[in-house]
């Protein structure tokens, strides 16, 4: 049998192990890391789920965020995921760990600020994507009971997008190069704009240019979302001022290359995650 020691137990419900020739590993299991110390020895059968090896560098990022994120979220993702891949009937890219936790901490976090950010394509995701919608109803379900809260339905869709993502890299589309090189060009201009060193590798850079990504599909098929009022738009501006910045540049740019001028609400939600990069950036 495989003796695997933990060098540092992460919370109650994470540890890091390393096996007999030194390898490090991150293990998951309710529990697993309570009354623990280094040099315990643990059983590999007592973790729901061995991660990937340590020198992986998207797991450095993820043994960083753990910091920042409760144990609450991280007992989510796993229940989640792992609800997932018996009803998809796959294994699910690991990244989704980090995305998913992260992504569960913020909407929380921009749910107890009263940020209301609406999935607008929320139709589309629960019409071409129903399986991961109800996934991502179930996972909504259980947020709001465990947390005693009561996110929105439109999270769901939001949960979705990340296991859909998950499955793996989807066909590009016939606009491919097309959708690729504003995705280029709108990351760049955010990039030099607001000076900032960008860690390619953070999963906050992966989250920015899953938004860009359906922000030029959206541009590309006239179906930018724009809302009645101001209400969003004035809340971000006041809140994240460099972000909302950076997401003017966006709309100059947009508006001398495509002669299209982009509505506040999408503004808005670009300068959300203009913000969790510039944020992450600076901690990192």
């Amino acid at each position: 049998m495989t003796v695997i020691k933990i060098k540092k137990v992460l919370n109650s419900s994470v540890v890091l192990v390393e096996n007999e020739q030194k390898k490090e590993y991150i293990l998951f299991g309710k529990g697993i890391g309570y009354g623990q110390k280094a040099g315990n020895v643990i059983e590999e059968h007592q973790a729901d789920q061995m991660f990937l090896p340590v020198e992986n560098i998207k797991v450095k990022e993820f043994l960083g965020l753990l910091d920042t994120i409760p144990p609450v979220f991280i007992e989510l993702t796993q229940q989640i995921v792992n609800f997932a891949e018996e009803k998809l009937n796959t294994k699910l890219n690991t990244g989704i760990y980090f995305t998913l936790m992260d992504h569960l901490n913020f909407a929380v976090e921009r749910y107890k600020k009263n940020i209301n950010i609406t999935n607008r394509v929320y139709w589309e995701i629960k019409n071409y994507y129903s399986e991961e919608f109800d996934i991502g109803v179930y996972a909504l379900k259980q947020m709001n009971e465990k947390l005693n809260i009561k996110l929105p339905i439109e999270e769901a869709a939001n949960i979705a997008f990340h296991l859909i993502n998950a499955q793996g890299e989807k066909k590009e589309s016939k606009d491919g190069m097309k959708f690729a090189k504003m995705i280029g060009s709108i990351v760049n201009l955010v990039r030099y704009t607001l000076n900032i060193n960008i860690n390619t590798e953070n999963i906050h850079y992966t989250r920015f240019i899953t938004h860009v990504k359906f922000f030029v599909e959206r541009f590309y098929t006239d179906k930018m979302i724009d809302e009645k009022d101001n209400v969003l738009f004035e809340q971000i501006a006041n809140l994240y001022p460099q972000a909302m910045d950076g997401a003017f540049k966006v709309k100059e740019y947009i508006k001398q290359v495509h002669e299209k001028t982009i509505p506040n609400a999408e503004l808005a939600y670009l300068a959300v995650h203009i913000h969790r990069l510039i944020s992450y950036n600076r901690l990192g």
